[in-house]
């Protein structure tokens, strides 16, 4: 299968995206479009049908992305919907966990985020919820 291109970019561009198409067409509508060639002397008709193969094979690749567009947007929409609900449940128990934390502990928690540390990762013993006997001298 050869013909001529030329060297003008966008003749070019046109002419390698023909011989792919009817290569394309060659194997994804079987053997009546393997005899299809790009013949220079051809016909006006003869053309015209090379460029409608073309257009059904554009056709049948536009209607293969736009499937696996509509698919792959479907599962990003579920993950959205997963993540949202994941993120409301994160935020009641931050909020009840802040409801029920003491002064002292907020306050400590508050030090560990400024400075930079893991409030999880301390060694440190939990101070007991309810009144104090000692005076920490901070405030919430």
């Amino acid at each position: 299968m050869s013909s001529q291109c030329y060297p003008v970019a966008m003749d070019l561009g046109v002419c390698q995206l023909r011989n792919f198409s009817i290569s394309f067409l060659s194997s994804a509508l079987g053997k009546e479009s393997a005899s299809v060639r790009v013949d220079n002397s051809s016909s006006g008709a003869s053309v015209v049908a090379i460029d409608n193969k073309i257009e059904q094979a554009m056709d049948l690749v536009k209607s293969h992305l736009m499937y696996a567009v509509r698919e792959e947007v479907e599962v990003l929409k579920e993950q959205i919907k997963e993540l949202i609900e994941r993120n409301t449940q994160l935020e009641q128990e931050n909020n009840l966990l802040k409801t029920l934390a003491s002064p002292e502990q907020m306050a400590q928690f508050q030090a560990q985020v400024q400075t930079g540390g893991s409030p999880t990762g301390t060694a440190q013993p939990p101070v007991p919820a309810g009144p104090s006997t000692q005076s920490s001298g901070t405030s919430a």
